[in-house]
């Protein structure tokens, strides 16, 4: 494939091999991204390649079938700047835009209001009807302990749970995509104290009484580790 794009750019293979070389080469551990919309790696190389060849903006366009802002922005946005000028590698444009496809994007809580009142009412228990009364919510499980009998007056028996969240809300809204969200998303946020869409208070909600779960194998781990230092004593 080098030496065919050498001989249509009329150098010998050795040059086109070390253009290809110093516009980024062929690294297949990176993902293809997402087709259509996004610029892939091949077109990527595609465009160092011409670029080295010294085709304008609106020629490696043509040879792509994109917009020219298209080319234009990818060479500004995803160019390598360690020379001191915009100097662009197809290896260093994809790293580029895959970082700034993993950036933390808004909470969905965050920018819909309607959503994270459905949310916040019913972590708390607090569900109101339309003129305003308190509606209580879902019945917890009885509080079984015995040496702290108080607990079952606290608010995470009352309140619902992510995943009885995330259920009622596609059932209530089966068209509506603005008013879903998956339990996990749900307790992402109160763990991201930092985004500000839940109320911190809302954690003492969760029947967990922590916004980041522990999975279930490391709970049956730590309790395995406890019943075996008893058995050691």
């Amino acid at each position: 494939m080098t030496e065919d794009a050498a001989t249509a750019a009329g150098v010998s293979s050795p040059v086109g091999f070390r253009w290809f070389r110093h516009a980024g080469g062929v690294n297949p551990a990176l993902p293809a991204m997402v087709p259509g919309r996004y610029l892939s790696f091949s077109e990527r190389e595609d465009i160092a390649l011409s670029k080295a060849q010294g085709m304008g903006v609106r020629e490696i366009a043509r040879r792509l079938g994109r917009d020219p802002s298209t080319i234009s922005r990818e060479l500004r946005r995803n160019a390598s700047t360690r020379t001191y000028r915009l100097d662009y590698k197809a290896t260093t444009a994809q790293w580029h835009a895959k970082r700034r496809a993993r950036r933390p994007k808004t909470a969905k809580l965050l920018a819909n209001d309607r959503l994270r009142e459905y949310v916040q009412e019913r972590l708390s228990g607090a569900i109101r009807t339309a003129d305003g009364v308190p509606i209580t919510g879902p019945q917890g499980p009885k509080w079984k302990g015995r040496n702290k009998p108080h607990r079952g007056d606290r608010t995470w028996t009352t309140g619902w749970s992510p995943e009885q969240i995330s259920r009622r809300l596609r059932a209530e809204f089966p068209e509506g995509e603005s008013m879903r969200i998956s339990h996990e998303a749900i307790y992402q946020t109160l763990y991201v104290q930092s985004r500000g869409a839940l109320k911190r208070e809302l954690v003492t909600c969760l029947r967990t009484g922590r916004a980041l779960r522990v999975p279930g194998t490391r709970e049956t781990t730590r309790m395995g580790a406890h019943h075996q230092r008893h058995a050691d004593q």
